[in-house]
This record gives structure tokens, sequence and C-alpha cells, in this order.
């Protein structure tokens, strides 16, 4: 069936499906989310288990590797990684993409299950969740009031914010920081205790028996039922301190007597200040699929509705990637607009007529409408790449309305009527349409099948390009030659050879004439540009200037809340007085951070200070180079480590020791590192190897012990409740209005200190109370801070900031380094971070490339119906080499993400510019001229759309090489190489290509063909007669 025919004389249909998918296109529009880049919501399995108090390396013999045995023999996972910190222990379970999560999340549930038994009865119930949280903090806020109190403020947060952000659709997650949490303090004196011969222990749990309440049954009364309860409840601490405390000789103590009872706050363990203020502030988080912009505005509103509603506290937002997003959502609609504009103005210079020039601008939106709505039946978003997407294809778009137009005004020059040119135009052209679309769209698909997280990201790049394209194809095949035929019918202009038509035409006879010649410097054309790869600095993604950024700064371990207080105060003041583009800090201790230091997980600790620093809007450098001159101030600051925290994908090189020895892992660990610092211009380089924590060490006496009644439970028991309470769910707890205020007994601050006092604690013994020295030793000892592992192996991590280096060249110089080329016995490296992502970006992309041109291939296979034909088409795609890699050499651009991307785009426009001519000069063999003359007529009638086509691909790139607005960094080195690879694949192609296919040609039919044909009579031959 031949579309373009039966849209031409039945042009109402055509209209009508058109205004469908216009109108179905503004829909998805309107509901597709925004966000700054695609969700990619790996199915991910977390299971967080909690002991308070305990050493990383207890949890990790005694949960740790429990869990990680347990889930191991679930089908289809990729990778299993732990990090175990002081009393937390949280293990990734990471699947193969694809696996069914709700099956995943149920069978990791059964597996623990089944493990609990073997896990220390005190801990904290594992929780196992699915990973639904996307990006990191989204929007932050910090609330301060002149009229409530810490605990009040902190309540305030808790109860009306959270529930309030809550309610805003798209919220995932609100997360408090700083402030305090409510809590009933006993305190215990020591000389009290062991006066009197009880322990801390004993007294806790005697509180948290009493104060309960119980149920007890149901009766019968009067003829009706009635509930039994058992109440034995305290409303105030002042309550709590006359109730009696049973001692084990059988008297009875008020617990005021022992104790000092305050309703007070808990150990703080974390704050937040708003530059030198301190503040209570909370981080939203979004959930998979929702729109940044949306969720961050709600956000906003409903924070907006609670000032008003609260005059006595003050919100004041001092984190959000909000504006990001909309500015780079804005930049790339603008873009896009500006690029089929430039588009819109090459075919009108080359054209001179509106009427054509209107009907080729008609395909950009007719083209990219349409688009939104398989973007929102498919999931996508309006992301960078789904919009780049679309801004790289603006130039092609047009390329099939300019290449129907174009033909339709040759047809109507030779004096056709306009319907009847637009007949002949669309069918004499058809082929080569389809072909030049359908191979497009072939270079675009096999970017959505990448592999692994690389393959995730682009899945919405490839099939939005894909399907602009297609859609595209058919504007050019059912509505342009309609409305040619219906529109041009203006007076045709006589097309005559220029002078720069007459000389491309003689190169074109030199080059047919010394094919050979030809093609040898076409050869050495691309071997040039393979040698300039090498001079081209490779990195993951191009650095972009920021507004804010966030500096951690660590302390040794065992540094006290205070420290990280003062050593806040004393990097606040260097940074003000050293770099006065600072407008604001917002400093966090305790609180989740980002990715720590040495890679993976961050876990809230008092020694670790996140600053967030945001930049005045007025200021002459950029962020990278203010986070130099914050290093600079902060190079000779003693006892601290740091560094920023991770703004994007290749700005930090991580390195990944695994192995069974922990020693020997360390000892590579800091050798690497060592190293690496050597590397000139590299940022801060930090290693989980270094990372030990003072302890104090209680060893029992096992013959004392024995003797005595103790076990070794009752010892660690006695001295974690003495020193930070018994774990959350067993303490009494003080039942207020709307929550529970818990009731924690533990020795007073001043008797923890003493290491004399603690060897005086009352341990449970068969006889009665013991001292604890009676029955240990108490020592002061060291052990990791923190503990990282991988599929069941312990991991080290070495991390760098490469501080606007390229990451390809760095991890070159770094591969080349004694220090990995010599590792220990038992030491391997492992791909982790942006080390890993570009590996695998590198890889995914060589087999898209590969995928992409052995699909344009058979695409043209199809066709064509020739296998030769193809391959002289296919000989334009190393031209685009050269003058893109030459572009990017000369501009300083790196080879990156983007310049990839461009690359990818260039194999399918030579592919298109190649199909015109060689289309072309097989119509004209066909209609009787000579191989000869149908090269000349083919080069004659199809270098000017090639041109414009060229020349409207390259004017839609204008604004993204140009890299204005949001992102610009991002989208320049797509346009460097697209528009450096358009000029010499598009003035190579309309030389080579002739010559290639004279050849290819002339070898087909002086060789192939005789074969083809012995082959044939052979087999003929050799049939049996009947």
């Amino acid at each position: 069936m031949n579309l373009s025919l039966w849209g031409i004389r039945y042009p109402l249909p055509s209209v009508l499906a058109f205004v469908l998918l216009t109108v179905a296109g503004f829909w998805g529009w309107h509901k597709l989310p925004i966000s700054q880049l695609p969700d990619i919501a790996l199915p991910t399995i977390q299971v967080t288990v909690g002991l308070p108090g305990a050493a990383p390396s207890t949890l990790e013999t005694d949960v740790t590797r429990k869990i990680e045995d347990a889930v191991s023999s679930i089908p289809d996972i990729d990778k299993i990684t732990s990090a175990v910190s002081e009393g937390t222990s949280i293990t990734k379970i990471e699947f193969e993409l694809g696996r069914d999560l709700d099956q995943a999340l149920d069978e990791v549930k059964d597996a623990v299950a089944r493990v609990r038994r073997d896990l220390p009865a005190d801990i904290n119930e594992p929780t196992v969740q699915r990973m639904n949280l996307v990006g990191g903090t989204l929007i932050a806020f910090a609330v301060e009031s002149d009229r409530l109190a810490p605990d009040e403020l902190s309540w305030f947060v808790d109860d009306k914010v959270t529930r309030a952000v809550y309610s805003v659709a798209g919220v995932g997650s609100v997360s408090r920081v700083g402030g305090i949490v409510r809590e009933v303090r006993v305190e215990l004196r020591p000389e009290a205790l062991q006066a009197l011969g009880v322990s801390a222990g004993a007294v806790s749990a005697q509180l948290a028996r009493l104060q309960v309440e119980k149920p007890g049954g149901r009766t019968e009364t009067g003829g009706a039922e009635q509930a039994v309860r058992t109440v034995a409840i305290v409303r105030t601490a002042a309550e709590l301190a006359d109730y009696p405390i049973y001692l084990p000789d059988g008297r009875s103590v008020r617990l005021s007597s022992i104790a000092t009872v305050t309703d007070g706050a808990a150990e703080a363990r974390a704050a937040a200040l708003l530059d030198d203020k301190p503040v209570v502030g909370f981080s939203v988080r979004r959930t998979a699929g929702s729109s940044e912009v949306d969720v961050g505005q709600g956000v906003r509103a409903r924070i907006a509705k609670l000032q008003a509603e609260h005059p006595e506290v003050r919100f004041v937002e001092v984190l959000s990637t909000v504006e990001i997003a909309k500015a780079s959502y804005d930049a790339s609609m603008m873009m896009l607009l500006e690029g089929a504009l430039l588009a819109v103005l090459v075919v009108w210079f080359f054209l001179r007529e509106w009427r054509a020039t209107l009907i080729s601008a008609l395909a950009l939106p007719l083209s990219v409408i349409p688009t939104f709505a398989v973007m929102y039946w498919l999931d996508f978003s309006l992301n960078l790449l789904t919009l780049l997407a679309l801004a790289v294809v603006i130039g092609v778009l047009v390329d099939d309305a300019i290449v129907e137009v174009e033909n339709v005004a040759r047809h109507r020059a030779m004096g056709k009527a306009p319907m009847q040119a637009a007949i002949d135009a669309a069918d004499e052209i058809g082929i080569a349409v389809i072909a030049t679309s359908v191979t497009l769209a072939a270079v675009f698909i096999p970017v959505a099948f990448m592999p692994g997280v690389t393959g995730k990201f682009f899945k919405e790049f490839g099939w939005t390009a894909a399907a602009a394209v297609l859609f595209s194809l058919l504007v050019a095949r059912l509505l342009t030659p309609m409305l040619a035929g219906h529109f041009m019918r203006g007076e045709p202009k006589s097309i005559v050879d220029s002078p720069m038509m007459t000389r491309y035409l003689g190169w074109v006879e030199w080059a047919i004439a010394h094919r050979r010649r030809t093609l040898a410097l076409a050869a050495a054309t691309f071997v040039l540009s393979l040698a300039i790869v090498p001079l081209i600095p490779t990195t993951f993604v191009p650095t972009t200037d920021v507004d804010q950024v966030q500096l951690q700064v660590e302390l040794p371990p065992g540094a006290r809340l205070d420290d990280s207080l003062q050593m806040g105060r004393e990097v606040r003041a260097r940074l003000r007085e050293g770099v006065p583009e600072i407008e604001s800090f917002f400093t966090i201790i305790g609180g989740e951070g980002g990715e720590s230091m040495g890679g993976g997980v961050s876990f809230p600790e008092v020694r670790k200070v996140s600053i967030t620093l945001t930049f005045k809007d007025d200021r002459k450098r950029t962020s990278a180079e203010l986070e130099n001159a914050v290093r600079a101030q902060l190079a000779d600051m003693p006892g601290i480590r740091a560094s920023f925290a991770t703004g994007g994908p290749g700005d930090r090189l991580t390195m990944a020791f695994a192995g069974r020895d922990s020693e020997t892992l360390a000892a590579a660990a800091r050798e690497l590192a060592a190293s690496i610092r050597t590397v000139p211009g590299i940022g801060t380089v930090t290693t989980s190897a270094a990372l030990l924590r003072p302890e104090i060490v209680i060893r029992p006496d096992p013959a004392r012990a024995a003797d005595l009644g103790v076990s070794t439970v009752d010892i660690a028991d006695a001295a974690r409740i003495a020193t930070s309470g018994d774990v959350n769910q067993r303490l009494a707890k003080l039942n207020l209005a709307e929550r529970q205020v818990p009731i924690r007994v533990k020795l007073a601050d001043s008797a923890l200190s003493d290491i004399d006092m603690l060897s005086q604690l009352r341990v449970p013994g068969k006889n009665g109370p013991v001292p604890l020295a009676a029955v240990a030793e108490i020592g002061e000892g060291s052990g990791p801070a923190r503990i990282d592992r991988r599929d069941r192996e312990r991991v080290i991590t070495v991390s760098a900031e490469l501080n606007g280096l390229p990451l390809g060249d760095v991890m070159s110089e770094v591969r080349r380094m004694p220090a990995m080329q010599n590792l220990p016995a038992g030491v391997r490296i492992l791909p982790a971070g942006d080390s890993e992502a570009f590996v695998e970006l590198f890889v995914g992309f060589a087999l898209a490339l590969l995928a992409g041109v052995l699909s344009v291939y058979l695409v043209l296979l199809l066709l064509f119906h020739s296998g030769t034909q193809p391959i002289v088409i296919l000989a334009a795609v190393p031209l685009c080499g050269g003058g893109a890699f030459g572009l990017l050499l000369l501009t300083g651009t790196a080879l990156s993400l983007p310049s990839l991307i461009g690359l990818l785009l260039l194999n399918g426009i030579a592919v298109k510019n190649s199909i015109l001519i060689v289309d072309y000069a097989i119509l004209g063999e066909r209609a009787g001229l000579s191989r000869h003359d149908a090269l000349i007529d083919a080069c004659r009638k199809r270098a000017r759309p090639v041109i414009m086509t060229t020349l409207a691909m390259g004017a839609g790139m204008l604004p993204i090489a140009l890299g204005f607005g949001a992102d610009g960094s991002f989208r320049t080195p797509l346009g460097v190489s697209v528009i450096g690879g358009l000029i010499t694949s598009t003035l190579l192609s309309l030389v080579v290509i002739p010559a290639a296919y004279s050849m290819v040609a002339e070898i087909t039919e002086r060789y192939l063909h005789p074969l083809r044909d012995r082959l044939f009579h052979r087999a003929s031959t050799s049939e049996p007669v009947a």
C-alpha cells in the first residue's frame, strides 16, 4: 500500500489522526513528571538489624554473616553488600534487573525469619524493606522558634510537620535532623547501689514490670460483660521518683533515694545549626516515579500553610534540588525551541518559499508532541536525557520533511501540476525516506537495551529518540506530501547548477575515476581519527557548576558531640574569612550526610560533621574553584579529614579491595591511598582501613564467674544497662496523651568516666549481686569503627576526589601504579562506584554501536534486497570520527557520556546521507542510465537535500554545543561531537560514497555474480532427472 498516495487522495483521515496524536501528546506532556535524571530504582532489598552499643566486629560475627548466609541461596542475586557500624548492621541484596521485587521481598523475609533464632535475643527486630526511594534529599528546611523549648520544637517537627509533609503526594520519607528526644532519665548513684547491693539491671527491670498496663480478662457483672485490666501507671517524673524499689534482702527503698529522676531529654547524639544558631531540621525524599518539581512545590505549599497556622515557628529552606530540576527542564525546552527555529531558518534559506518552509517546519511539533504520549505510556519522565533525546533528533525530525518538500519542488520545476508533483516525488523518494528513518531508529533502539545500570539509565533516551524519529517518518509519508500537493501552488522555480555544484560534480568525476586513491584517502582519514582518540581525555560525566555543595568533616573515632560542635565552629569561622562567596552554612552533626568518605553507606555518628555550603549568586568563581579554596583553608587543620560529598557521577574515584585477611587488606589499601595522593591535582584521598575506635574491653574470668554463678550474658547486660540503658523494647514507658516517653535507667554521666567505678558495678550471681571486678578484668583496647563486606567477604574502599580531573585518565594512571600491579596474595580489586559505572558505560556503548550497525545493515538488506549496497552505505560511518574527535580535541572537551551519545547519533546521520545518494543511483540505473551517469545524476539531485539536512541538523545542535542554561556543561560535548562529525561525514560522504558505490558494483559484477551463477548452475545440474 502506498501510504503517501492514500494520504494525498484522502486527506481527512490523515489530518484527524494527527489531531488525535497531538491531543494525546499534550495530555501526556501535562501528566509526565519532571525530574533532573531518570529514576533508576534498582531491585534492592535492605535488611537492617540494630543492637545498641554492639561493636562492629561483634555484629559482623553474630548478625551480618548469618544474614548473608541465609539470603545467599535466593536466586537471581547480583551482589550482596553489608556495612556494619556501632549498633547497626545493614545488608543490601541487589537483584538482577527484571527480577520481581515483591517475590524477592517475600523470599528475603522468609530467609531472615529462618535465621532469627540464631541471632542474639536482645537485638531490635530485623527490618526488611524494599528500596523505593530515589535520589538524595529533595528539599530540606531548618525550623527555629523563640517561644518553643528545644523538646517542644522537636516534637512539633516529629508530629505536625511530619504528618503535614507526608500528606503531599510523592513524598517518600521525612527525616528529622538535630533537636532532642524527650526522655525520663533515672540516673543511678553508684555509691547507693553498692551500699544496698542492687544492680542497675534490677532497677530497670522492676520499673519495666511495674509501669505497665495489662489486660486482665473479662467478667460478667449485673448481667453485662465488663473488661478487666490492670493499671499501674504514673503520669509524671515526680510520681515515678516515689516508686518503691525492692532490694535483694527483702527491703524496699524509694527510687529517689538511689537515683535522680528528671523529665528531660535523651543523650544528644545529633545537632543541626543554621549558620551558628541551633535549629531543628528535616529533610524530604521522594518516591520513584514522582515529579521532583511537583513534590518540591507541594512541600513548599504545605510548609507555607503550616507557617501561617503556627506563627511562633519559622521555616528556612536550606537545601533544594527542585530548582536544579526545574532549571534543567526549562533550559531543555528552550533549547528545543531554539534548535527548531534554527532548523526552520536553514530550510527557508535554501527554499526561499514560505509555504514549503511551513510544511517542513510542521514536522517538528507533529513529531515531538505525540512522543510525549509514548513517554507517558512507558512511564518515563521529562528529564535531562529524554529532553536531550528530543533535542538531539530535532534536526533529524525535519530532515525527512525537507527531503520530501525539496523533491516536490524539483518535480514542480519540471512543470508538473502540484498534485502530480507531490505524487511522483513521494513515490520516487519513498524507499529512501523509509530507509533513513528506520535505520536511525535502529541506531537508537539498541541503546535502550544496554546492560547493567547504564542500560537502565539510557532506556528512556533510546526509546524516546526512536519514537520521535518514527513519528517524523509518519509525518513525512502521510502528511507532508498531502500538504505539499494542496498548498505548494506558487510559481515553480527552475533549478540550475550553481558554480559550486559544477565544482562539486568535478570532484565526484575525479573520485569515480580514481576510486582506489579516494577510498585509500578515506581509510587514512579513519586511521587518523583513531590516532586522535588517545589524545582526548576520558571521563564519565562532565563536571557542572552548582550553587550548593556538601562538605563532610570527620573527626577521629571516639570524638564527642562537643568536639564536633567546636570543630564545626572553627571550620565555619575559617571559611567565612577565607571564602567570602559562601552565603550560608547549614551544619548537621550525627545525621545522614550522604555517601561516606570511603564509599558505601554513611552511618549517623557524632564525629561526622556535614556542612551544606550555599554560594552567592553574584560569585565570580565556579563551584569547582570554590571547592579548591575550601580545601586550601582547611588543609592545615589538625585531626580532621575533609571531603566533598558526591555531587553526581564522575567526580570520585572509588577502588575496593576484597579478601579474607583484614590486615593484608588494610595494608594494601593504605599503600594504594598513599600512591594516589601523588597524582597531581587529586583531591582528598581516604580509606576505610584507617578507622579504629577506642574501646573498653571486659574479659570475664571463666573460673571465678562459674564459682559465683555469673554468665557472660549477665556481665554484658549489666554493663550495657549501667552505661547506656536497656534496649528500647524493654524500657518502661511514661504514657502521655499522644505519645509514650521512654524511662531510661543508667548510671549518672559523672560516674561513666571512671573505669574504677565501672569495676564496682553489680552483676547478678547465684548468691546475690557481686562486683564486676570479682568476675572480670577491665582494660582498654581498640577495634574497627566500621566494617564493609561484599559477597560475604570483607571489603576496604579507597576513595579519591577527582577535583575536575578526567576519571578515565586517573583510572589509567592508578592501574599502572606498583601498588595495583603487585597486590598481596588473596587480595583482589572489585569494581565499585563511578569506576564500575565508567567501565560499564564504555563497554555498553561499544556493544550498542556494534548492535546499531548490525541492525542498520539488516534493515538496509531488507529494503534494498542486496547484500552489497548496505556495505556502501555503511562506508560513511567511519568518516564521522575525524571531525568528531578532532573538534573534541580542539575545544579541549573530554570524551564522556554525552559525547558518546553524539557518536551514536552520527552513525545514523551518516547512513542517512549515504542512503539518499545510493537510492537515487539505483533508480537511475533502473531507468536505463549508465552507472557513471546515474551516480552523477544522483549527486546533482541529492547533494542539495543532503547539505540542507546536514545544516538543519547542525543548526539544531548549535544551542546544545554552546551550552547555555542549566546543565550546559553536560550537553556541550554532545553538540561538539555531532557538529564536528557532521562536517567531515557530509563533505567526505558526498565524494567517497559515489566512488565506493562504483567499486562495489564493479566487484559484484566481476566476481560475485559469476560465482553466484556457477553455484546455482552446479546445484541445478546435480539434481536427478525424473
